[in-house]
Parts: C-alpha cells; structure tokens; sequence
C-alpha cells in the first residue's frame, strides 16, 4: 500500500520545503522504506524551461527529457532516486491538457470546471506510476493563502478524504520568527497559517518550525495547543551548518518517528544513517582547500547554478577537501587583460557553465583561453565547451570563429543541428521553433575514445548523460581544433556530435556538451567532479 505525505508551507516562501521533504524522504529511505518525492508548482508556466534563471533559479533536467523545478535536484541528490516528467507538474500543465481535452470535445459538451476537471487532473498526477513504492511525498509550492495555490490544497484534502487515515498525512513548514527587540520567539504566525490551511480543509499532523533560535518546550506545547497536534509532532528545524547536515539533524528532533507515528506506525529500529555521518564528517575535517573561479552568467543568483555548486561540493567531499566556489561575472573579462589575470591568476581552477545568449561570451572566451595558456585546470559545460572550441578555433587563425546562437557567421564553430540518430530513431528541431521543447534534452548516449583521459575517469567507453542545449558544436570544424590539441574524446553513437573534448598536453582541461552536474550525489561524486577537484589540489600545490 502506497502511503502520501502532503507538504505545504506557510508564513513565507524559502523556508526550505523542498530540502524538508528531500530529508524526509532519505530518513524513510534509510529505514527500508521505498519512497519518491513530486513537486507541485501553482505557476501558469508548462514548466520552468522557458523561464530566466533570476526568476526561478536553474532548470533541472531529468533522465527522460524534464524540463523541472531545481527542488527535484534535491529530490536526487539526498535519494538517489531518479526523477521522472510525472514527478513535476505546474498548474501551467494541467491547464494545457485540460483545454486540450476541452477542444477535442471529451467532456462531452460539460462545462469545465476547477472543480471537478483541475482537482480530478492533480489527484490523477499525485497517484500515477506509484507501483511497488512505500511513501509517496507531494510538496506544494508557494504559501498557503496564495491565490494560485487554492486548487493544489483541494486537492489534497479531497485525496485525504479518499485515502483515509492510514493512508495519508499532511506536514507543514512555517515559521517562527525571533523578534530580536523583544527577545523572543513568536508563536502568532504559525498559528495563523496552520489556521488558514485548515479553513481549507486540510489540518496538520506535523508542524515543521523554522527558527533561527532554539524553540523553548514552553513555545513548543504552546504551538501544539493552539494548532491541534502532538507536542512531539511539533518539529524545530534551526538553520544546519551544511544542507547534507538536515537529515541527520531532522532526525534528531523525531521528525521521520512522528511521520510514522501519523500513519500509525511504529518507528521501530533507528535509521542507518552511515552515508550521512560520513558525509558530514569529511565536510567538517577537510585535509585542505582550493578555489575554483566559475565564470558565467548569473552569478547573481546562486540558485542559478544550484546543481553546479552541489557537484562541487561532492568533489571536495571526494578528494577531503574545502572548495571555496568564487562566481565571477563573464562580463568583467571583457575589459582588458589586466583584469582577467587579476581574477583568474588567484583560482586553482576555472570552471564555464551552460547558459544561453551572447552577453558575456568574450569574457567566458577569454577566461578559456587564460586556463589553456597558463595550464590551470579547466572544466567547459555546455555553453563552456563550445567557448573552448571557438577559443580553439580562433587560436588557429580562424578570427571569425563564433556560434549561430550570437547571430550569422561565416565560421560556424558551433550551430543548430536539425537532424540527428538516437536509440529512438531519427529525432528533429526547426530553426525557428519555440524556445520550450526544442531542445536536445535528457539522457543521452556517448562513446569515449578508449584511450582518453576521459575514458580514463569514467573507467569505461560508454556513458549516458543528461543533456539541454539547442547548439551543437560543428563537426566539420573537428580538423581545425585538433591541429591546436583540443581532441574530440567523446561523440554521440553515430559520431555525428561532439560530446566531449579534452587537451591531452595539459594538466586537466576537459569540456562537456552535456550537463554531468545533474547526476553527482554526495555519496556518489560524479567522476568529472571527483577528477576536476582532484587536478585543482594539485594546481594549489603549484602556487
């Protein structure tokens, strides 16, 4: 029987729902238990791929070609499980296929409504592909009261009514607000909050607490008294050291034993919780620390690059070092020389992510070229791979060299393919499509040379990897790069992309057409990460 866990938040957004249920669901995990984790968002957006980065932080991608919410980042990393399209859904969505069903005519002529026709449509995405799992966790996006989010909470409470008791359970995360003038804990708006959400049909079985101070038992039971739950479901949940020390931290306030309590279960034998104490372990005694420059685009929201400092970090975890991340903006390497090696000259290493649009490119060019003469370890994601082409392709005579994103280019180092082969067949973009869904995106297939250095680091010739980007670096060019040393190591199946390249002459510089950040997990660095942070504690040994 597949149990539900509803997740809402109340008072303010970011008190940090996503990572809740993400630890949640590793404590179940830990005690034996099958779980998985959806996210519901009330935005009128299909999705969040068409959507700037400073509006909703980085685009997480999933195996079958999701365009997500970056919560199902966290989803992955503290499970391990992998995310699938059914396991985010916007109101945006639904509301697409309901008007799609609308105009074939198969509600027979009925007038459609938010009640039963959106209801119905959320219940149906809560209980698909639930075989064989334990717990299923539904996080609602936004604040209880927020207009867009009245459909998602009827929803829930309907679905709470029709699995019954045992069946399911609601968890609120709120806040309790420290009034430093006053010197106090204050209790009001969780009260507030939890009494909205049950004006809506919907009444807790566990309070999850924010709080910057340690909550007094007094508080405690005031707040179970006043909002209808157990003094123990009360969960304080203070700010943690590191987002890998929140399980273990939820842990010991009892927050995984009262779930099970809700569903009258009892707790029975603690969670292992080895991977987690380890984790923290290397985090908090590192044997030493390297800086990693990363330069791009949205360096501003840090969310922008979510996944991106995540896999750094399980780098360091890897080789039992600190990495200090410094955002530089691209923008800034466009000016002169001087300032390029007064940013770059103090990195161990320098890191291009993906992105999109031209504002910035010269400075991310620029910064490949600094990590290429001076032998710094240099990593190009996405939109960073295909700068070190045309930097390469430049360093060759080939002034020109550019992308068609930026415009039209008599050297076309990098451009849009319309056509490719995949193990599904021949699959298809236009040029002038719509931005959403018109991209290569998801998993796909790649064949390293055997002798690579990034066969080497994969320990293997095939991979799979996760993909988002409409250009394509120019196979024609691959002659021109590799009389400046930059090797194509690794191509699509049928050789006709570049996935990969690598300078075998220098100490560490590897670029990606895919995104291997969307797959590292604490407990399991993903290999580029691992090797990248490793080739910066040796460069720190150098300077």
């Amino acid at each position: 029987m597949t149990r539900y866990i509803f997740i809402t938040g109340g008072v303010v957004s970011s008190l940090g729902k996503g990572l809740m249920a993400a630890s949640l669901a590793a404590l179940l995990q830990a005690r034996g238990y099958k779980v998985r984790i959806r996210k519901f968002d009330p935005y009128l957006n299909v999705d969040p791929g068409t959507m700037s980065p400073y509006q909703h932080g980085e685009v997480y991608v999933t195996d079958d070609g999701a365009e997500t919410d970056l919560d199902l980042g966290h989803y992955e990393r503290f499970t391990g499980v992998a995310a699938h399209q059914s396991d985010n859904v916007t109101s945006g969505r639904i509301y697409q296929q309901i008007i799609a069903r609308e105009r074939r005519g198969d509600y027979l002529g009925a007038t459609v409504q938010v009640i039963p026709h959106v209801t119905d449509a959320i219940k149906a995405f809560a209980q698909a592909d639930t075989e064989g799992l334990d717990f299923v966790l539904c996080e609602i996006g936004g604040t209880v009261g927020d207009i867009e989010s009245l459909p998602f909470i009827e929803a829930i409470r309907q679905l709470k009514n029709e699995l019954g008791r045992g069946q399911s359970i609601s968890v609120h995360v709120t806040l309790v607000p420290f009034i430093s003038a006053a010197g106090e804990l204050k209790t009001k708006p969780t009260q507030h909050s939890v009494r909205e959400l049950a004006a809506l049909g919907v009444q807790p079985d566990v309070l999850v607490c924010r709080c910057e101070q340690p909550l007094p038992e007094g508080e405690r039971a005031k707040i179970a008294l006043f909002c209808n739950v157990r003094k123990e479901a009360v969960i304080p949940a203070l700010d943690a050291s590191s987002i890998y020390a929140v399980p273990l931290q939820y842990h010991g306030e009892g927050l995984d034993s009262e779930v099970l309590r809700a569903f009258g279960i009892e707790p029975g034998e603690p969670p292992v919780l080895d991977r987690w104490t380890t984790i923290i372990e290397r985090l908090q005694n590192p044997e030493g620390e390297v800086t990693v420059g990363v330069v791009g685009k949205y360096v501003g929201l840090p969310d922008a690059y979510k996944s991106l400092h995540e896999a750094l970090v399980h780098g360091g975890i890897a080789n039992r070092v600190k990495v200090n991340v410094r955002w530089l903006d691209a923008e800034l390497f466009e000016r002169d020389e001087a300032t390029i090696a007064s940013q770059l000259e103090p990195m161990h290493a320098i890191l291009v992510p993906g992105g999109f649009g031209e504002r910035g490119s010269e400075g991310k060019i620029a910064s490949v070229r600094f990590a290429r003469e001076r032998g710094v370890p240099f990593f190009g994601i996405c939109l960073g791979m295909q700068m070190a082409c045309i930097e390469a392709a430049r360093d060759q005579g080939i002034a020109d060299a550019s992308t068609t994103e930026f415009g039209e280019t008599d050297e076309p180092v990098v451009g849009l393919i319309t056509e490719w082969m995949t193990e599904k067949g021949l699959e298809t973009r236009e040029a002038g499509g719509d931005l959403g869904g018109t991209m290569r995106v998801g998993a796909y297939p790649a064949k390293l040379s055997g002798n690579s250095v990034v066969a080497g680091i994969y320990g293997g010739n095939e991979i799979s990897e996760r993909h988002r980007h409409r250009y394509e670096v120019n196979t024609h060019y691959r002659e021109v790069l590799e009389r400046d040393g930059l090797v194509v190591s690794g191509t699509s199946p049928d050789e006709t992309l570049p996935e990969i390249v690598e300078r075998p002459d220098h100490p560490w510089f590897v670029g990606v057409q895919f995104h291997p950040e969307l797959k590292s997990k604490p407990f399991d660095p993903h290999p580029l990460f691992a090797s990248f942070i490793e080739a910066a504690v040796r460069q720190s040994r150098l300077v």
